[in-house]
Parts: C-alpha cells; sequence; structure tokens
C-alpha cells in the first residue's frame, strides 16, 4: 500500500509542472534558433478536457537581454511560439499546430505532445540582432496558456490545479557568434 501511494505520488509531483530538460541558442544561415527539450506528463484532467475536444495552447516564451552596468538592461529579443493539441473525435487523430506555420496529425496523445516536447528550432532573432562577440543573458520558459482556451474553461482553468502547468524561467548566458 505505501508502494502505491508513493507511485501516485510521484506521478502527481511529474504532471505539475514542466521541466526545461535543455535550452540553447544556435546561430544558423537564416538567423538565431532556439532549441529545447521539455518533460512534463498530462494530469487526467488535461487529458480528459482534450479528448472532449478542448484544444490545449502550449507557449514557450524567450528573452534575451543584453547587459548594462549604467542602466536597465536592454531587452533585444522577446518572442513567444504556441503549439496548439487538439483532437478529432471522428477521426481519432491528435492534431499539434505551430501558431501559422505547420499543423501534423498524429495517432497517439505521445506522439502529438512530442511535437511540444522536442519543437523544431524556431528562428527567434535575424542574423543583425544580436552583435558578434557580446554576451547576452537570455531566459527560456514555457506553460500551458490558459488565456487562449475558450472564456468558460477559463474560469475553471483558474480555480484548478489541473491547469496549472507552467515551468520556471531557465536562464543562461549566450555569446553570439557566427558560423
Amino acid at each position: 500500500m505505501l508502494l502505491a501511494f508513493s507511485l501516485q505520488h510521484s506521478n502527481a509531483q511529474a504532471a505539475e509542472g514542466i521541466e526545461i530538460v535543455e535550452a540553447h541558442l544556435e546561430d544558423s544561415t537564416e538567423g538565431y534558433r532556439l532549441a529545447a527539450t521539455y518533460s512534463f506528463d498530462l494530469s487526467r484532467g488535461l487529458e480528459d478536457a482534450l479528448t472532449r475536444g478542448i484544444p490545449l495552447y502550449f507557449t514557450t516564451e524567450i528573452e534575451i537581454n543584453k547587459p548594462r552596468w549604467y542602466w536597465f538592461d536592454a531587452k533585444e529579443v522577446s518572442e513567444s511560439q504556441t503549439i496548439r493539441i487538439s483532437y478529432n473525435v471522428l477521426t481519432r487523430q491528435y492534431h499539434a499546430a505551430i501558431t501559422g506555420r505547420l499543423q501534423q496529425s498524429f495517432a497517439s496523445l505521445d506522439d502529438a505532445l512530442s511535437m511540444v516536447r522536442r519543437p523544431n528550432r524556431w528562428v527567434i532573432a535575424d542574423r543583425n540582432t544580436l552583435k558578434v562577440g557580446q554576451t547576452y543573458e537570455v531566459a527560456v520558459r514555457m506553460q500551458l496558456d490558459v488565456a487562449q482556451l475558450p472564456k468558460p474553461f477559463q474560469v475553471h482553468a483558474m480555480n484548478s490545479s489541473d491547469w496549472r502547468l507552467s515551468s520556471n524561467w531557465k536562464r543562461f548566458t549566450y555569446t553570439a557568434e557566427r558560423q
């Protein structure tokens, strides 16, 4: 019985938040890209809502600041990307869509969530935004964006711990470079 309780408790802890396993910037010909990996599980309540037709929105935010000794840090980049996960009852397929760009269908929820857990590297700034050799402070986080839910569910989400799924800000430094 103690083992069953500890397993339930560890599953409940895993469902409470998003862990940023890895996050770093890469220089490419298109610009600077964010490469990140996240780890999380959906609670039973979120899975039920999804299978009943309520889409879930996961938003990744990134901020790049240039430290200044004489004033507040200068915000060089502030970007976000939202991935929408939905379920179609008629086709029994999950759909994952990156706002304005990509949409894919999946046979299972885990496959659809893999697009959220390991998103494509997206361009967060063009090549001229960051000065080569300059060191910047980068902050990244991901959260379940309840503001994009239908209005009746927003009220429910505010009052339910099942709908609170987010990571802390992961902070690191990056020195701009060219390939």
